[in-house]
């Protein structure tokens, strides 16, 4: 009786095991996947096909059948701009699902229960959606490419737009500290190790290049920071002083190329100009301890006012290769996420959109989560642009 249930079932493991392992490092993520691909839909399937032959016969029909669907669901979602492995898994996984609960033992009791399930996930709706492509390496002409992508259609007018085309850093739009320090400044909430200063945001070539360095540096708080950074934002100059230029809502972008050590924080981001505090904040990206995964992150106030969260990320991705455009368009009843023009994550929760004025900010932070390595001295992280669009 056991086996009666359980062989049919192993083509429907496989789908499910598979589309979980897309979350896993690669060496499980591959073989796993590769073997539902080989194996799982064309078993499904053949089950339904009538009369009866030898081993071969079922073989060659299961790898035809396989091979038919699986094409055929590439090419469906692909034709829809809505192709990624992930979708296409799922696809694969719930046909072979629906293939043998519509066989005996299962028969339509199976098929009317997969029904249920399906509708039941899918009438949910939570308001929060990744798109993610595991795997994916996207080449430096990608990014390239990508790198003069305007805002998406619309009625968006350009707010704020720097090239980094001259020789030095435009004083009229950054400022190179958080605002609640003179000298200097630096983030002690994460423990981080960097101490900001104007010196270490430069404009050449180009580019904006904020660069941090192992060198002692002693903070206007009289402690010594064994890391000196840079950092731009559109904040003031001192406490008192009027921010460059706040934003309430819009679409947020620019080309960023991040350093390859480790225990670097490279971040892209918006945090309250009136409170000076977070939340709410909105990262549009960072790098945590990885520099092969972009991490999007959406910071709201709980009961007392206390940091709630909920982040998503893309990857893997060799994003130090090159020039990356990343970008946040934040609507009054959404937030979404973009890498190199295509939507990767979206927020619809009212209660995690904010509703206030935003200082912009990209800053090289370090030792976050962890210390840079021994024999890591320096790191960069160049901007190529930024630009911002409002309705």
């Amino acid at each position: 009786m056991f086996r009666r249930f359980a062989v049919p079932l192993l083509p429907v493991l496989a789908g499910w095991a598979a589309l979980a392992a897309l979350a896993l490092p690669q060496a499980v993520r591959l073989p796993v996947t590769l073997l539902f691909l080989l194996a799982g839909p064309g078993t499904a399937l053949a089950r339904l096909a009538p009369g009866r032959g030898g081993r071969t016969r079922s073989v060659v029909l299961a790898g035809a059948l396989g091979l038919a669907v699986e094409t055929l669901v590439a090419v469906a979602l692909y034709l829809g701009g809505w192709f990624t492995p992930a979708r296409a898994v799922l696809v694969l996984a719930l046909l072979t699902t629906a293939a043998v609960l519509a066989r005996p033992p299962f028969g339509r009791v199976g098929l009317a229960g997969l029904l249920l399930l399906v509708s039941a996930c899918g009438g949910g709706g939570t308001g929060h959606e990744v798109w993610n492509t595991p795997g994916a390496r996207i080449s430096e002409s990608t990014a390239s490419a990508a790198a003069s992508a305007p805002a998406p259609a619309g009625d968006w007018r350009l707010v704020l737009q720097d090239e980094f085309d001259g020789t030095a850093l435009d004083t009229r739009r950054w400022a190179t500290c958080y605002d609640w320090n003179d000298g200097g400044c630096t983030n002690k909430a994460n423990g981080e190790l960097e101490w900001y200063l104007p010196s270490q945001a430069t404009v050449g070539g180009g580019a904006l290049t904020l660069t941090a360095q192992r060198r002692p540096t002693t903070g206007a708080d009289g402690h010594v920071y064994p890391w000196t950074s840079g950092m731009v934002t559109t904040g003031r100059d001192s406490w008192d002083a009027p921010p460059r230029q706040v934003f309430t809502r819009g679409y947020f972008a620019a080309a960023v190329r991040i350093p390859p050590e480790g225990g670097m924080f490279p971040a892209f981001w918006l945090m309250p100009a009136a409170t000076r505090t977070t939340p709410p904040e909105l990262d549009v990206v960072e790098f945590i301890g990885s520099t092969d995964r972009a991490q999007f992150t959406v910071h709201w106030p709980g009961p007392g006012g206390q940091d709630l969260h909920d982040s998503a990320s893309y990857g893997p991705a060799d994003f130090p290769a090159g020039y990356h455009v990343f970008a946040l368009a934040w609507e009054k009843d959404s937030l979404t996420w973009y890498v190199d023009g295509v939507a990767r994550h979206r927020e619809t929760r009212p209660e995690r959109i904010p509703d206030q004025p935003m200082e912009l900010l990209l800053d090289l932070a370090v030792g976050y989560p962890s210390a840079p390595p021994d024999g890591v001295d320096t790191a960069r992280m160049q901007v190529d642009w930024v630009r911002v669009w409002q309705h």
